[in-house]
């Protein structure tokens, strides 16, 4: 192992996805020295584009790599060297429009500075100790061995973060907590966080599963898939960018998979923007309420991502119909700014706003595999 030095080390976060580069410089207290999100880059450019942002930002002596699918495999992160990116390359057909792009980081950057240290960070990581009931599909045995079918839950690196920093915010250790985290952005996944460990989230074998998205049915009767099929003449590649590209907010509403321009419409008296507002909004009280009953109880629910961060009326609509959890906002603290408390004082159960921060997580783990 190289040595490199104490946890002042500078980490390079690396956020290669479907539709944008993330770059990002911390030090060792995590503030940020350099910033810069680009479009997403193909492979024969992300090099020019790592070598034009190392050449501005402060020396670093570590980089991490967001990779969105582990598989059954990678169950927490791990420095990366050929093998491991051979076992990465054969895992890119479970989530194709991340995990390629993220490759294709990782081996940029490593023709760029191969002394570097790297180490990938995976989203499934998080819920890789998912309870067996909670992560089996009923499907035939011998299928799922044969295939390692399982739901492997996604976007573990934000629901990390974001349980930790509540339990920040509540003055409370999180081991003594049970907190709802809810990562509501272009895509949207819950998970239930027991003593900082998944217990259940709603994403599953795929990031298609569970909440309704921006432009993602989430759960849809697999018969009605089979139905389309049969009868529709729809085949594979068309169906899945139906339910990737042409359903969710945008599919209801017909206007966009913006939240932002979906209430706007909706306000504006476009019933189809109104119905689909209503459709992610039930959905999410669902999951939420289902999230409590996998930890038999909560004492927390966190908003973060974009949409969650971004919209204090989705929070107040979100916990309206919750009261029966004990879960409810205090309209001034809910219209206020940064990661905070939104829920009235002395609630039993805390209601919070936290920024998204995938890159605090991802350096952290960084220098735990490093032990730097």
């Amino acid at each position: 192992m190289h040595n490199l030095g104490s946890s002042a080390v500078k980490v390079l976060v690396v956020n290669a996805g479907s539709s944008s580069l993330k770059l990002r410089v911390l030090d060792g207290d995590d503030a940020v020295l350099a910033d810069q999100r680009l479009p997403a880059e193909g492979p024969s450019g992300m090099r020019a584009v790592l070598a034009g942002f190392l050449s501005g930002a402060p020396e670093v002596r570590a980089a991490g790599h967001r990779v969105v699918h582990g598989g059954s495999e990678f169950r927490e992160a791990v420095r990366l060297g050929r093998e491991v990116e051979a076992r990465l390359d054969q895992l890119s057909d479970l989530a194709p429009l991340h995990n390629r792009p993220a490759v294709a980081a990782i081996r940029a950057l490593q023709g760029l500075r191969p002394d570097l240290e790297q180490v990938a960070c995976f989203d499934t990581a998080f819920h890789s100790h998912l309870p067996l009931e909670a992560s089996t599909y009923a499907l035939p045995r011998e299928l799922s061995a044969r295939y390692g079918l399982r739901r492997f839950g996604f976007h573990g690196l934000s629901h990390a973060w974001a349980s930790a920093r509540m339990a920040w915010l509540m003055e409370r250790p999180l081991a003594e907590l049970r907190v709802v985290t809810a990562h509501l952005g272009a895509g949207a996944s819950l998970a239930a966080v027991a003593a900082g460990q998944s217990v259940d989230t709603t994403m599953g074998f795929t990031p298609l599963e569970g909440l309704v998205m921006a432009t993602r049915s989430g759960s849809v009767d697999p018969g009605l898939i089979v139905w389309l099929q049969r009868h529709a003449g729809l085949g594979v590649d068309a169906l899945e960018h139906m339910l990737e590209n042409e359903s969710g907010l945008l599919g209801v509403s017909g206007v966009s998979g913006d939240l932002r321009a979906v209430m706007e419409a909706a306000d504006g008296g476009r019933q189809a923007a109104a119905l689909a507002y209503d459709v992610y909004l039930h959905r999410l009280r669902a999951g939420i309420a289902a999230m409590v009953a996998a930890m038999a109880g909560v004492d927390a629910l966190v908003f973060t991502g974009g949409a969650g961060e971004g919209s204090a009326r989705l929070r107040r609509d979100t916990c309206q119909s919750l009261a029966f959890l004990d879960i409810s906002v205090d309209d001034s603290r809910n219209a206020g700014a940064g990661d905070r408390l939104i829920s009235p004082r002395h609630s039993r159960v805390g209601v919070g706003v936290v920024e998204a921060r995938e890159d605090v997580e991802i350096a952290r783990q960084v220098r735990a595999v490093l032990a730097v």
